[in-house]
This record gives C-alpha cells, sequence and structure tokens, in this order.
C-alpha cells in the first residue's frame, strides 16, 4: 500500500513537470514571435486549456482512479460518521453486541462440533458398545468383546478402554491417581505415536505379558518431572509393578478419560473380566474405507443377534451401537451449543434490523443532501458507492469491536466452566480467534455490509431525489418507508419474543431441575472416596473390618453427626447394574436389569433418606447373618404392583442359594444417576455382606464441609498410610458443578441474556419508529389539534400505531416461539414446548415494555402547539 502512494506521488510530480515545461516551451516560442513575456505566458496557458483538466483526463488514462474515489468516499463518509455521533455510536455499539455474541458461540460450536478431533482420519473413528433397553449405549463385556472383534468385517482395528484409579508408591506415601486400562492396539487406532519412547505391542495386554504402562504428558511432569530417563523404570500401582515404555504427547487428549495419568494394558483377570455378563469396557473402532457408519451398525447387530442365540443367559437382548466417535465425545453438548447459537444469532439478526432501522431514519434525513448531489452531477452509481462505503466503514468498525467483545466473552465463559467438567472438554483448549472465527466473522461480516448498504441504497429513486429539492426536508414520511420500518420493528419484537419465550422456558426447567426431589437432604455432605490396597484387604473379613474402623474412627470427630458408606454415592450415575430374579415366579430368561449399591446400615440415615416400609440394615448383617435387600420405591412399583414387597426374595439368575436375599425394607427413590435422569429400580445391600476395596464415604456433619477434609484424610491414613484418600466434594457443590445443572444453567443464562438485549433492541427499534413517525407528522397533528382533535385523541392515534406493531410482533412471536421450542424438547425438563403460563408472562412483559417505550413518543405528540407546528416548514 505504502508502494502505491509513492508510485502515484511520482507520476503525479512527473505529470506536473511535464504539463510545466510544455507550457514553458509554449510561452518562449510566443516570446519568440513578439509577445511581452506576460501575454506569451497567458497565451500559452488559453491555448493548452484546462491544466486540471489534463490531470484528470491524464490519470484517468493511467488507470487506478477508482482508488482515489474510493479515498474520497472513504474520507466523507468518515466526516459523515463523526458529524452523527449519536448514530454512528448506537449503531456501532448495537453491531458490536450482536457480532461478540455470536462469534464467541460460534467458537464454542467450532471447538466442539467443526474442529476435527486430534486424531489420524478422525472421520474414520467410531465409538463402539452395546445396546440395552435401560441404556441406549451400555458396557462392553471383555469375551463379547474379543468376539465383536473376531467377527466383524466392518472395521481394519477395533479396540476397548475402560477408567479406572490407582494406588501409586511414591516415595512421600501412597498416592492416588487417576487412570486407564486399554487394548494394546488403542493408541494405534487412535494414531498417537509416543512424544518418548514406544506404543503398546500386539499381545501386550494378555495376562501372560508383562506389565506395562504409559504416562500422559501431565502425569510425566507431575509425578517425574519430565525427566527422559523415566523410560524403563519400574513404579507399583496398586500393588503390581509395571514398567514405563513411552510418554504421550503434550497435545493427546482423550475427552472419556481426560484426566487419566497413567495408561496400562487390560490383562483381563479375575471373575468380572472373564464373565460374559460383566460389563465394564467401551470401545473405539476404525472403519474400513468404504464402510459407513449404518452399514457398520447393521454389521454388529448382526453380531450381536448370533451371539444371543449362542450365550443366551447372558447376551439376552444386547443389541450394539455404533457411532461417530465426534458424537461419543461431545455427547450433550452438542444441542446445547446449537440453541446457543441460534440464540445469538437472533440477536444478530435483530441488531441488523436495528441498524438498518436506524439507515433508514438517517437515508431519509438525507434525502435533500442526496438530491443536491444529483442535480450537480453525481451519478447514481456514484451515490450507490458512497453508501455502499458507509455500510462497510460501519461495519468494519462494529466488527472490530464485536471480535474484541468476543474475545473477552470466550475468556468469560471459559472461566466460568467448572474445572471437574472443564477436564471432559479438552476440545476447548486454546479456544480463541482462529482461522474458522474469523472466516466465519469474515462472512457475517460481508453479509450485514450488503444489508447496510442495500438499505440506504433502496431509498435512491430519481422521483425522491426531485422530491427531496421540492419538499422541505420534513414534510410527512413516504408511506413505502412507513411500511418498511414498521415490518422491521415487528420483525424485532418477534425475535425478541422467541428469545425471551427460550430464556423463560430454559430458565423454568433450570428451577425445576434443582429442585427435583433426589430422595435426600444434599445439605452439610462432605464426600471421600477411600481405595485400600487389594494385596491387604482383598479378603471379605479384611475389607469389613476397614470399612467398620473407617466409620467408628471418623464418627468420633468433633462436628460429625453421622457416617455411611456406599459402593457408589447418590448422584454419581446410573450404572454398576445387577439381575435379579424373584423367587416363587416364572422365569423364561428375562434379564430384570437394575441398579446395585451396596451400602452401610448409617448410610441412609445419614442421607435422610426416607424409608416408607420395613427398616434398615444393621451393622451386625455381615456374612454369617441371612442376605437381606432394601429396595426403592420405584423397584417396588415396577416388580411388585399392588402387592407387598416386604418378605420376598431375590436371587440372581440361577438362584443359587448364595445370592438369595430377603427384602427388608424400602426406601424412597434416591436419584443415583444425574439431576435430569429417569431414577431406575435400585436394590441395596449390605456393605458388610457384599464388600468392596474401594468406597465411598458420606459424612454429615454440623459445620463446613470444606473443613472437614483435611481432618477426614489425617483420620483415613492414621489407619493406614498405604490407603488411598481422594475425590473430596460437597454434595451441594456436587450438585450445582454437575454437567445436568452447568448446561442448564449456561443454556438458561447465556439465551436470557440474549433475550433481555433482545428485549431491549427490540423496544429501542419501536420507540425511533414511533419517534420518527411523530416528528414527521407534525404538521399533521397541528392540523387535526387546530381543527379540535383533543389532545387524548391524538395519543390515542400514537399509542394505536404502536399497539398494532406490537400485537404483530407478539402473534407472529408466539407461532414462532412454539415452533422453536419444540425444536429444543429435548433439553426441556418438566416444561412442556407450549407451556402457557411462560408464554402469556413474555407475551406480557414484551407488551408492557413496548407500551412504555411508545408513551414517551405519544406525549410529545400530545404537546405539540398547533401554532406552532403550522409554522414548522
Amino acid at each position: 500500500m505504502r508502494f502505491l502512494f509513492r508510485w502515484r506521488k511520482r507520476r503525479n510530480e512527473e505529470l506536473n513537470e511535464e504539463i510545466q515545461g510544455h507550457l514553458e516551451l509554449a510561452a518562449r516560442e510566443n516570446m519568440e514571435s513578439g509577445l511581452p513575456p506576460k501575454d506569451a505566458q497567458t497565451a500559452a496557458r488559453h491555448e493548452f486549456g484546462s491544466v486540471a483538466l489534463a490531470e484528470e483526463v491524464t490519470r484517468d488514462m493511467w488507470g487506478g482512479r477508482w482508488f482515489a474515489d474510493l479515498l474520497q468516499d472513504v474520507r466523507y463518509g468518515l466526516r459523515m460518521l463523526r458529524k452523527s455521533p449519536g448514530f454512528t455510536t448506537v449503531a456501532v455499539l448495537t453491531l458490536a453486541l450482536g457480532m461478540g455474541a455470536t462469534l464467541a458461540i460460534f467458537a464454542f460450536v467450532d471447538a466442539a462440533l467443526i474442529k476435527p478431533l486430534p486424531y489420524e482420519d478422525p472421520n474414520r473413528l467410531v465409538g463402539v458398545t452395546e445396546s440395552i433397553a435401560m441404556f441406549p449405549r451400555a458396557n462392553l463385556s471383555y469375551p463379547d468383546y474379543l468376539d465383536w472383534k473376531r467377527l466383524n468385517s466392518v472395521f481394519s482395528s477395533m479396540d476397548v478402554w475402560t477408567g479406572t484409579g490407582f494406588l501409586l508408591v511414591t516415595p512421600s506415601g501412597t498416592q492416588t491417581a487417576l487412570g486407564a486400562r486399554v487394548s494394546d492396539g488403542f493408541f494405534r487406532t487412535l494414531g498417537i505415536t509416543p512424544k518418548l519412547g514406544r506404543n503398546f505391542v500386539s499381545g501386550e495386554d494378555l495376562l501372560a505379558a508383562p506389565r506395562t504402562v504409559m504416562l500422559s504428558y501431565e502425569g510425566w511432569q507431575k509425578w517425574f518431572g519430565g525427566r527422559t530417563d523415566v523410560l524403563g523404570q519400574a513404579i507399583t500401582l496398586s500393588g503390581d509393578s509395571y514398567t514405563i515404555i513411552g510418554v504421550l504427547p503434550r497435545d493427546f487428549q482423550f475427552a472419556p478419560r481426560a484426566e487419566a495419568e497413567f495408561w496400562t494394558t487390560l490383562h483381563a483377570s479375575g471373575s468380572c473380566d472373564l464373565k460374559r455378563s460383566c460389563h465394564t469396557l467401551d470401545g473405539i473402532a476404525r472403519l474400513r474405507d468404504g464402510i459407513s457408519v449404518p452399514r457398520a451398525l447393521a454389521d454388529m447387530k448382526s453380531i450381536a443377534a448370533q451371539l444371543e442365540k449362542e450365550y443366551p443367559d447372558s447376551n439376552r437382548g444386547q443389541g450394539a451401537s455404533v457411532m461417530p466417535l465426534s458424537d461419543v465425545i461431545v455427547g450433550d453438548i452438542r444441542p446445547i451449543l446449537l440453541v446457543l447459537l441460534g440464540g445469538a444469532a437472533l440477536l444478530l439478526l435483530i441488531a441488523c434490523v436495528n441498524v438498518s432501522s436506524l439507515l433508514l431514519v438517517r437515508s431519509e434525513i438525507r434525502k435533500r443532501e442526496i438530491a443536491v448531489r444529483h442535480a450537480l452531477g453525481a451519478s447514481s452509481r456514484r451515490l450507490v458507492r458512497q453508501f455502499v462505503t458507509e455500510g462497510l466503514l460501519l461495519v468494519a468498525i462494529g466488527s472490530t469491536l464485536g471480535l474484541l467483545s468476543a474475545q473477552w466473552a470466550m475468556q468469560l465463559l471459559m472461566r466460568l466452566i467448572p474445572a471437574g467438567l472443564m477436564a471432559g472438554m479438552p476440545f476447548l483448549q486454546g479456544l480463541g480467534l482462529n482461522f474458522h472465527v474469523l472466516s466465519f466473522a469474515c462472512g457475517v461480516s460481508l453479509l450485514a455490509a450488503a444489508v447496510f448498504s442495500f438499505t440506504p441504497v433502496s431509498r435512491l429513486s430519481l422521483s425522491e431525489m426531485r422530491e427531496g429539492l421540492t419538499e422541505g426536508g420534513r414534510g410527512s414520511a413516504g408511506t413505502l418507508w412507513r411500511r418498511f420500518s414498521s415490518n422491521l420493528v415487528v420483525v424485532e419484537l418477534a425475535t425478541a419474543m422467541v428469545l425471551l419465550v427460550g430464556a423463560g422456558l430454559l430458565g423454568k426447567s433450570f428451577y425445576r431441575l434443582l429442585h427435583v426431589n433426589i430422595g435426600f437432604r444434599p445439605d452439610h455432605l462432605a464426600l471421600v472416596y477411600v481405595v485400600a490396597p487389594e494385596a491387604r484387604y482383598g479378603k471379605d473379613e479384611q475389607a469389613v473390618a476397614l470399612a467398620r474402623q473407617v466409620v467408628s474412627r471418623i464418627s468420633n470427630l468433633p462436628g460429625v453427626k453421622s457416617v455411611g458408606i456406599a459402593s457408589r454415592v447418590p448422584l454419581s450415575g446410573n450404572g454398576n447394574t445387577d439381575w435379579i430374579r424373584f423367587v416363587g415366579r416364572s422365569y423364561h430368561g428375562e434379564h430384570n436389569e437394575v441398579n446395585q449399591r451396596n451400602v452401610s446400615s448409617a448410610y441412609f440415615t445419614t442421607l435422610q433418606a426416607k424409608l416408607l416400609r420395613g427398616r434398615y440394615f444393621v451393622d451386625t448383617e455381615d456374612a454369617l447373618k441371612p442376605n437381606v435387600a432394601i429396595i426403592n420405591q420405584k423397584l417396588a412399583r415396577v416388580y411388585f404392583p399392588g402387592e407387598d414387597p416386604i418378605g420376598k426374595r431375590i436371587g440372581d439368575d440361577d438362584l443359587t442359594p448364595k445370592s438369595v436375599k430377603e427384602i427388608i425394607g424400602i426406601v424412597d427413590d434416591i436419584n443415583e444417576g444425574s439431576l435430569d435422569s429417569d431414577v431406575l429400580p435400585t436394590v441395596y445391600y449390605p456393605f458388610n455382606q457384599t464388600p468392596d476395596t474401594f468406597f465411598g464415604v458420606v459424612v454429615r456433619t454440623s459445620q463446613a464441609e470444606q473443613s472437614m477434609f483435611s481432618t477426614l484424610d489425617t483420620t483415613i491414613h492414621q489407619i493406614d498410610p498405604d490407603i488411598g484418600v481422594g475425590g473430596q466434594s460437597i454434595m451441594t457443590q456436587r450438585i450445582d458443578d454437575s454437567q445436568s445443572a452447568y448446561l442448564h444453567r449456561s443454556s438458561a443464562w447465556l439465551v436470557g441474556a440474549f433475550a433481555t438485549l433482545a428485549l431491549l433492541l427490540g423496544v429501542l427499534g419501536l420507540y425511533g419508529v414511533i419517534a420518527y413517525s411523530v416528528s414527521q407528522r407534525t404538521r399533521e397533528i397541528g392540523v387535526r389539534m387546530a381543527l379540535g382533535a383533543q389532545r387524548k385523541s391524538v395519543y390515542q392515534l400514537i399509542l394505536g400505531e404502536a399497539a398494532r406493531l406490537i400485537g404483530a410482533g407478539i402473534v407472529v412471536g408466539l407461532v414462532c416461539s412454539v415452533a422453536a421450542a419444540r425444536l429444543v424438547r429435548g433439553m426441556l425438563f418438566g416444561v412442556q414446548p407450549g407451556d402457557i403460563p411462560t408464554l402469556a408472562a413474555v407475551a406480557a412483559v414484551l407488551a408492557v415494555s413496548a407500551l412504555v417505550a411508545s408513551y414517551i413518543p405519544a406525549r410529545r405528540a400530545m404537546s405539540v402547539d398547533p401554532a406552532v407546528a403550522l409554522r414548522y416548514e
């Protein structure tokens, strides 16, 4: 650009020198013919003609005149924007607001839904799991995985993984660490190459193979200080020795197990791993070339049906699920992001409509200017170019501020995501103004520039230009303009209505979610998890003794009211299920699948869960006493309709004597899954009869929960320093930071913010139209009042015009709102898309706000002095 300016300057200087040389030569010839010097110079200039015209013609011959005209249009456009600071400020800030919100949300959509996964050829990767009636995506069993891998013809590779926790022996003591167990080809299927060392090799996941482990980059830095000599080093994880063979790349991410620091091979062993009915694994696979996801799903369903015939006892009702890995990772975030993007886009639409309305008003004000410029020789093309330039200037300034506000909004939204959820969203790392976001911004800016340029250009007609010279400049507004601007206001109000209804429904859903009956009192509950070494506490009597000691020690701490133990605490997710059969009933091989929880005798009283029938467990009910069970109300309702479950007996599918248990109590439904999930039938067994080395400790305290954690950690480690303690959390905070609560809360707040801004912009747009209409009808109002019209009738005239626009906007908005609400039905909890109270409340808020905005120009119309109005022009 600088070179272009220097080139033009040099060419202009050369042209001036050439013209001056020509004039001097002509003057010299005139003097030689006898003319005095002064007359000779005058004659030379007369013969040459206009110097300015010659320069302009020559520059046109050079080309590049368009650039000079563009600079002139830009300078003139900037002067006009500076001349109207109110219009410029409102237009720029309105556009920046809409652009900023849209770009910020699009950045999240891009990171989660558009940006490809950081794996080799990610579009060929799929998530593979089993499917049952209770869970559309259920875990695989290890034997089923081996059969699926052997029998399928659609995958070039298939592997499995499962999350786990480890007890890591360190110089400072035993620490808990998160990890994952994977099959040997897991990282090769993803296309991941270690940063250091090597990958797992074929056969390294077999029981007879040496135990090896790979470190995540964060785990390498955290536990080993990033030392390169860790390769080949032996470490102890949960009592087993592993050899470190590699370190994963820094940018490696696997969202379903994002916090895993140690990645070991499966080494399937134990009763669960080798049991076909024990489901603990998730599968990933790479599609063969030319194989689509539907075809792969059909193939896996066929294999599942074949296994169901071969193993009817364990595989009855077991189907298959195959879906793109990106869908598995994004999960429930997709609909939330699309709704937020839609809300931001509607806000941007309102912002553009508002700016267009302002430009229409401004074009009315500038009609005389346009007419004068046309009369002085400016072509319609040149006038159009001027308005296009001004539109581009508005968009350039607004877009720049929009990009800055989008960057600020992204940083703010990232800070609002709870740390626990952020760990499962590694795709949001590095969120910012990347190429995709900037390209989207350019596309939106060009579209806005086209709209803002067309709006005033649409007012440029020869008849209106002539009218602009003849009318006083403040006559009655043209019918076409009034209709067009009124239609824009209706669009604004209808769009604001859609956003307000969406915000109302989402807000009501969030309120219902937080007030759903979870079956216990969450206040003053502190949670910790205990992991005991298998070698020391692997036997049932050892695990029971440890659990009793933990409860006893913690119960004696100051501020502790009661202590309970559970294999899985409430709101930790449905799963860990069991198949039950009822003694005395006919059985045809069906799977009665229920949640299974092993709990201590004081668990329900600690939660303050309600006992509906029967009794709780007692601490003496251990392996030496008859087996007993407590069920929730949902299980009683589903499997014992119209009868009393107390005293009935249940067992496993074979009713083996050891599995048969007597139902001794019914408790109110405790929400074991997420807040917005259905309560499933659940059976509770005494922890002392079904102990484990991993369990959660629930403590009800009379003091601040946070202050208890260090004491709990110290108390448990006093029992055994090799016991792992982790997962400290507060139940109320656990609820507030849960994924379901966060997604509902964030969507409600963000759409609510968009709706509030949309309401403000829509009301301001209505105010502008009514105020401008009043200013243009000043003479008409004056004549009406001079002929005897009452001020009340003038007031009704103006408010009637506003009421028609408001009514049209609300009617159109209601229709669109119900249709839009049906699209987000899956995000609503306890609320129907056509919720009448919400629709009525939103319509009332919009109507009142709009009427208040119309009241000010209506009062101004009432105060018009007829005498002044008749002299107004």
